[in-house]
């Protein structure tokens, strides 16, 4: 078979398989046996039996590229992958995305700070502290027409999913502003958005309560590893953020929960974080993968820049070990090139925000957004509403029952 009938062969195999956007894989248009050896593949059944290809052992990536859910990820698994070679993990993470995923969806999100500055927490690198001496000055949350408005002009540019962050440490004492925020989740997904919001701490009560109202996701990033953690932030324990989370989950709400790198942390931080994420008792349904931008005023100010090969590791490692988590890639893509993005989204992201800023800082024009769309032949990814925790749960249950050693995040 000629290299030009393979083309056509995959290319066919790519038209007959794509179906409305919805998650498909690929068939495997040759193989070893049916083409030249300097086009051969390897066996892509990696877990079955360990093999060589061109004289080296198999990277960790290759051999957990299998795209099934785990929830018994152990660090020196996840450490292995991560440390994979670059190439290695681009194509292995592309691997495992076009399982579960259209290859070429990528989910359009708008964040808008509907409360700004004065917050009292001490996290390092947020400007919005009122801990530290930044550009950023505190305002009351943003009236009700203010705050619809954008939800309806992100629709307007392609967002699906709209998403309001709130520099509080939680909600205690904030009775009617979180009644207006109950109000603003009923008005954004009735317009077919998905809702998403960032607000600190919750509650069991206030939980449910946005569950009813019809929230999609709450986001409660972890930041970094425990181990890291207090270097970064004392006003609230590593152990808050997870008793939120599983509130969240509890309620029936989706989790969006990730982390910065660039923070000063090791690759051992980072790979501690994607291990406390990847161990949950069921994966979050989004995890956010931001690359600092450093602050004038905040203590992390000094900080270089995060360079891109460090958000593929990052990426591609949370593909391979969270195969149907959406892996946004979020703030700090402004400082990255369009070639540079399209590494990030063939390892595995498939989300971005959108619009000028996020919350406080820069972000890509949308011009810029719609050019790259454009060049990439990226489309737009719809609104999804499922909450797939029952899925997750009996995986994980089965898991259990089998004599897994799960662990608990």
């Amino acid at each position: 078979m000629t290299l030009a009938s393979l083309r056509a062969l995959s290319s066919r195999a790519i038209r007959i398989s794509h179906n409305n956007n919805a998650a498909f894989q690929l068939s495997r248009a040759y193989t070893a046996a049916s083409t030249p050896a300097k086009f051969a593949t390897i066996d892509e059944s990696p877990r079955a039996q360990k093999q060589m290809t061109f004289g080296r052992d198999l990277s960790a990536a290759a051999l957990n590229a299998h795209g099934e859910l785990r929830y018994d990820w152990k660090k020196e698994e996840i450490e292995a992958i991560y440390h994979s070679p670059i190439m290695e993990l681009l194509y292995h993470g592309a691997n495992v995305h076009r399982i579960h995923f259209d290859p070429l969806a990528v989910q359009q999100c708008t964040l808008l700070s509907i409360k700004t500055g004065g917050c009292s927490e001490d996290c390092k690198y947020c400007p919005q502290s009122s801990k530290y001496s930044t550009s950023v000055q505190a305002q009351k949350m943003l009236d009700t027409d203010v705050v619809l408005n954008a939800a309806r002009a992100a629709k307007a540019a392609g967002s699906t999913r709209f998403c309001m962050g709130a520099a509080w440490r939680d909600l205690a004492g904030r009775k009617s502003n979180f009644k207006k925020i109950v109000g603003f989740v009923k008005e954004i997904r009735a317009m077919d958005m998905e809702v998403c919001c960032t607000l600190g701490m919750l509650n069991d009560e206030q939980a449910n309560q946005l569950k009813e109202a019809g929230l999609t996701a709450y986001n409660h990033n972890l930041d970094t590893s425990r181990e890291y953690y207090p270097k970064i932030i004392t006003t609230r324990s590593y152990d808050e953020r997870l008793e939120t989370i599983s509130k969240v989950r509890e309620a029936g709400i989706s989790v969006c929960s990730g982390g910065i790198i660039g923070l000063g942390e090791t690759n051992e931080d980072r790979v501690g974080m994607l291990h406390t994420l990847s161990t949950m008792p069921s994966h979050p349904e989004s995890v956010p993968v931001n690359a600092l931008l450093a602050v004038e005023g905040t203590p992390l100010e000094k900080q270089e820049p995060v360079k891109v090969w460090d958000m593929i590791r990052m990426i591609a490692t949370a593909r391979i070990i969270m195969p149907k988590t959406m892996i946004r890639l979020s703030a700090g893509r402004v400082r990255f090139t369009e070639a540079e993005q399209a590494l990030c989204f063939m390892s595995g992201a498939n989300s971005i925000f959108t619009g000028d800023k996020l919350l406080t800082t820069p972000n890509n024009k949308y011009n810029a957004d719609q050019q790259m769309f454009d060049t990439l032949g990226l489309v737009p990814k719809a609104a999804s509403f499922k909450v797939d925790l029952a899925a997750d749960s009996a995986v994980n249950e089965s898991k259990e029952c089998c004599g897994s050693n799960h662990t608990h995040a």
